[in-house]
């Protein structure tokens, strides 16, 4: 019998105790920071919308062109979204004025496509509106009250679904944009090895997100993949602007304002992600 050895299993004891308290806490706080991170990017996000729309409506000024919403509409319009993001960013009322973030990005949607002042090719249509849609998902998912770290009401699970079948139909447009929009294969290829064979096979990941957001099963594992792709996708198709600008003639910030967007919805997925 030693007591030496004795004290020293204690000791080692207490240290794996202790860390296998301590594990789950550092996994709990992790989730709950990407969450938060997630909550942030999404309410700032009509922020960002606002001031690339400006840009952008400056930028076709100089050419003698109109803006996609007619000039008094369109400062009432941006007013709304800068009150709603300012009410979420705060935290006050977050699920109403989320709920209100998602009804104006619709109608001011809406009305710029019946505007018809803006004509834009069909695979560029897709990548715009797909990803409005994948934002208004978003607000509604945020407005079901996903994403609150002290939740005081219960969760409405009908906002969280019908958010979840707009991030599905997104991601619908991407698997078929990766099958026959010309320019988003090219965007890929670009950074593909195995070309055609990779191709494939991230139209058939993309298709089975959609499937999981479309149909509500595995929601969460499947916003865990998401939230791994759409930062490299982010950062090697959407911000290669020289690609987009010179080669496709896709406006400088109608460019960034999508790269934006797909900001935007990667807040989103991390907030499915973390709280689905």
């Amino acid at each position: 019998y030693s007591p030496a050895l004795t004290g020293r299993n204690c000791l080692l004891k207490c240290i794996i105790k202790t860390h296998r308290k301590m594990a789950p806490n550092l996994r709990i706080r992790l989730l709950r920071n990407l969450m938060r991170l997630g909550s942030f990017i999404l309410t700032r996000f009509p922020f960002w919308n606002c001031f690339s729309m400006l840009m952008l409506f400056a930028e076709r000024a100089e050419a003698r062109r109109k803006p996609d919403i007619p000039i008094p509409y369109l400062y009432f319009d941006m007013g709304i979204a800068v009150l709603c993001a300012s009410f979420m960013s705060f935290g006050v009322k977050r699920r109403w004025f989320a709920l209100g973030a998602a009804f104006q990005l619709t109608v001011s949607t809406y009305a710029a496509y019946i505007g018809g002042h803006v004509r834009y090719g069909d695979w560029l249509k897709v990548r715009m509106y797909s990803r409005t849609f994948a934002i208004i998902g978003g607000f509604l998912i945020l407005a079901s009250g996903a994403g609150e770290i002290y939740r005081q009401k219960p969760r409405t699970r009908l906002l969280q679904s019908v958010g979840q079948i707009f991030v599905g139909i997104y991601l619908i447009c991407v698997a078929w944009a990766l099958q026959h929009s010309n320019e988003d294969r090219v965007a890929y290829l670009n950074y593909i090895v195995d070309q055609e064979i990779a191709l494939q096979l991230l139209f058939i990941v993309y298709g089975l997100l959609a499937l999981s957001f479309l149909s509500g099963y595995y929601v969460r594992t499947a916003a865990q993949v998401l939230a791994v792709l759409m930062p490299l996708a982010i950062l090697f198709i959407d911000c290669n602007i020289g690609y987009w600008h010179d080669s496709r003639r896709v406006e400088f910030w109608n460019q960034l304002k999508l790269i934006g967007q797909n900001v935007g919805i990667f807040g989103a997925v991390l907030v499915l992600a973390t709280d689905g």
